[in-house]
């Protein structure tokens, strides 16, 4: 065969086989690119950072957990602490039914006895804490409550020691729910995690989904101690409670600022609330009767509301009421909605 005839053959095939591809090539253009399952997408994103979104903001890694402060820092906290100072009993109590030990606490109330810790070095009170003797104990974590400023105080000099801190409130439903979700993953503990979504926030979430919507009741808050007499409103641990079981709060309507407010007869008696629940705080119980005596009960009116004459004025147990209930909650959350709808859940 000639040379120039096979050349042509040679020319021919080439050309055949850059249209093929050429074609193919336009074809893929106009088609989807080829994705990803989004489960293998997931995982892959796994797989490459090593995080787990968590409720309540928490990501819990392999090594840490990151989460949000109270102060609203972004805080990263080493798994698995060794030794930890708790400076509040109900953050102790909720870090130790997250399966921690601690090697320092604050003193206990007799109302909040946490067992496991009783061995634990008192650092002092809650109000006053000893940093001194927190950092004799070479903690590596200390667990503070937000809510004290002796607390907040020592947060610098403890960083300056490389001591990893813990700022948190532990005042409503929601933030004891994050609370236990972060404990449970910096001690490593999922099973007590699901114990305590089975066994108390779906417990919780049943009590407040029977309580009935259409009775309108109206309810007061007290707060005594020996010295004076205020009201709480709806952002209170116990008027969270109230407010989820469907009840209102006369003192929402008094705009004076913070969960603490001022007592009013007046108020009261306006309103004719059909519960008086009281809370009460203090070791001297007669002096705090005086200052509710004085402050209310002793007013000639007082007898007239219908929560005094139908007997739904209520002085609430402390340890439940006062004090935060944490796994207790659901009873927190029963006992007054048999108070309220005995009717639905029973007598109390």
């Amino acid at each position: 065969m000639k040379k120039s005839v096979v050349f042509k053959i040679m020319l021919t095939v080439v050309i055949i086989a850059v249209f093929v591809a050429g074609c193919s090539n336009n074809s893929n253009k106009n088609e989807p690119p080829i994705e990803a399952p989004l489960e293998e997408a997931a995982n892959t994103e796994d797989d490459n950072n090593g995080d787990v979104a968590s409720e309540y903001g928490i990501v819990i890694n392999e090594e840490d957990v990151v989460f949000t402060d109270s102060s609203g820092e972004e805080v990263t906290i080493t798994r698995n602490p060794q030794r930890i100072v708790v400076l509040q009993n109900s953050l102790l109590e909720i870090w130790d039914q997250a399966g921690g030990q601690v090697v320092g606490r604050v003193e206990e109330s007799e109302d909040k006895i946490i067992e496991n810790a009783m061995s634990a070095e008192v650092v002092g009170s809650m109000g006053a804490p000893s940093l001194e003797k927190t950092l004799s104990l070479q903690p590596d974590l200390v667990i503070i409550s937000g809510s004290y400023s002796a607390q907040r105080d020592m947060v610098p000099l403890l960083t300056q020691n490389n001591i990893q801190v813990i700022n948190l409130d532990n005042d409503l439903l929601k933030d004891y729910y994050k609370t236990v979700r972060l404990f449970t993953a910096i001690t490593d503990r999922e099973d007590l995690y699901e114990n305590h979504v089975n066994n108390i926030q779906t417990k919780v979430d049943e009590i407040v989904a029977k309580a009935p919507k259409d009775k309108n009741y109206k309810a007061v808050i007290i707060f005594a101690t020996a010295r004076n007499t205020t009201v709480r409103d709806s952002s209170s641990m116990v008027g969270e409670m109230l407010k989820d079981l469907n009840v209102i709060n006369i003192s929402d309507s008094v705009k004076t600022g913070g969960d603490t407010k001022t007592f009013s007869i007046e108020k009261i008696l306006q309103e004719d609330p059909d519960f008086i629940f009281v809370q009460t705080m203090g070791s001297d119980l007669e002096k705090i009767t005086e200052r509710l005596k004085s402050d209310a009960l002793d007013n000639p009116a007082w007898a007239s509301l219908t929560a005094v004459k139908e007997d739904r004025y209520i002085v609430l147990p402390k340890d439940l009421y006062l004090y935060k209930p944490n796994d207790r909650y659901p009873e927190a959350y029963e006992n007054l909605a048999k108070i309220i709808y005995p009717e639905v859940f029973g007598e109390y």
